[in-house]
């Protein structure tokens, strides 16, 4: 069913608010409509660059499953690059500006509406890669659903594939109350996205647009160390993690970590 509200809805106390399914009443039409003058598409692939693709290719990668695939930047991205891509989100108002943004651009996507928690109930194959980016990850507030949905992109890979998976940098947020800066993930002009509450459980962010417009999102600050613990826990062999594409980082520099999860099996002491 489409959702067609008009206006988010978080209640009396939208700090209550810390239950994954909420997503879909989050991304309402007129969020999805103003959320790419927030990525600005041309400046988000400027700032990548290749890094993504360059990722891909090292590990032999073909077929992807880009699992978040928001408004469709990345789909289209491996698309341009000669990935085979299938495009998965649990938003039917994201899939269908994935749809049309693709379509503008050229291409037509292979859509999937599909929770992650239930994701091979829906996608019927297996990939050389998942993909999972934008922060998207964060939006599953229980450790349950993490484990589920971590469990559910193992078991479409196939033997040697590849999980890239992205998050904020909550560490720096939480402990040093360090704002983020927006350099790559969110580079569109007139537009804030700040952090307006944040604890253990809960970081609440306020999305404003021109013509005071605003918006929020609740998601679970996931720490770094957390996640690279919980992917190796789900049978991920070896996991790298990259701050803002870059493999050596300060700690607190990042905006975002981007983990590179292996499926491969790795004997012990083995190097390769």
């Amino acid at each position: 069913m489409t959702n067609t509200q008009p206006r988010q809805d978080f209640g009396q106390n939208p700090l209550q608010v810390r239950d994954t399914n909420h997503y879909t009443e989050e991304y309402v039409h007129s969020f999805v409509d103003r959320w790419d003058q927030l990525i600005d598409w041309d400046r988000r692939a400027e700032s990548e660059g290749d890094f993504f693709i360059r990722l891909l290719k090292e590990h032999g990668a073909k077929k992807v499953l880009d699992v978040a695939t928001g408004t469709g930047f990345h789909s289209v991205q491996l698309l341009k690059a000669g990935f085979e891509v299938t495009s998965a989100d649990g938003s039917p108002v994201m899939l269908g500006k994935a749809f049309e943004n693709a379509r503008r651009r050229d291409h037509i996507l292979r859509t999937v509406h599909a929770d992650w928690r239930w994701l091979n109930r829906d996608v019927h194959d297996y990939y050389d890669a998942v993909i999972c980016l934008g922060n998207s990850f964060t939006h599953l507030h229980d450790e349950n659903d993490r484990r589920k949905a971590l469990a559910e992109f193992y078991a479409t890979l196939k033997h040697d594939g590849i999980l890239i998976l992205d998050q904020r940098n909550y560490d720096a947020i939480l402990d040093h109350q360090i704002a983020p800066t927006h350099n790559f993930y969110y580079c569109g002009d007139n537009v804030r996205a700040t952090p307006e509450h944040m604890d253990e459980s809960l970081a609440r962010f306020r999305y404003e647009f021109p013509g005071e417009e605003v918006f929020h999102l609740n998601m679970f600050p996931l720490r770094k160390n957390y996640v690279r613990r919980l992917l190796k826990e789900v049978g991920f062999q070896r996991v790298t993690t990259y701050g803002d594409f870059k493999e050596t980082y300060r700690e607190t520099e990042p905006d975002f970590f981007i983990h590179v999860a292996e499926k491969r099996y790795i004997e012990e002491g083995s190097d390769a």
